[in-house]
């Protein structure tokens, strides 16, 4: 199963970034072969608009099953909806203490976006 997150850096000891579109890093985490690679966001970084659904597009084509966030906007869930990708956001922390928490099912999906659009 492939989990994606937003991060503030390009591996698991980074922390988790509060703002989904503009996250500098997406880290894909396999939790079948443990592999972890990043994918370097900043395009989005200072975008006028469309940031969330440029970076929920990225996930998608990750091949993500789990998107981790701080915050989700309606335009990105709406994109992670269609795309049958499973939202856990309010959570906030080191990618890899996630990980463990997910494994241990202390997670919960989110069932709609946390914020309304344009939040930082």
């Amino acid at each position: 199963m492939k989990l994606v997150f937003a991060s503030t850096g390009s591996d698991l000891e980074s922390a988790l970034d509060s703002r989904f579109g503009r996250c500098p890093c997406l880290v894909c985490y396999d939790t079948e072969s443990k592999e972890v690679n990043s994918v370097n966001n900043s395009q989005n970084l200072n975008a006028v608009q469309g940031a969330g659904i440029q970076a929920a597009t990225t996930v998608a084509d990750l091949g993500a099953e789990y998107i981790f966030c701080g915050h989700c906007g309606p335009k990105a869930f709406r994109v992670f909806e269609a795309a049958n990708i499973k939202v856990i956001c309010g959570v906030k922390g080191k990618l890899s203490n996630l990980v463990k928490e997910f494994e241990a099912g202390n997670l919960k999906e989110a069932n709609s976006a946390d914020v309304e659009g344009h939040w930082s």
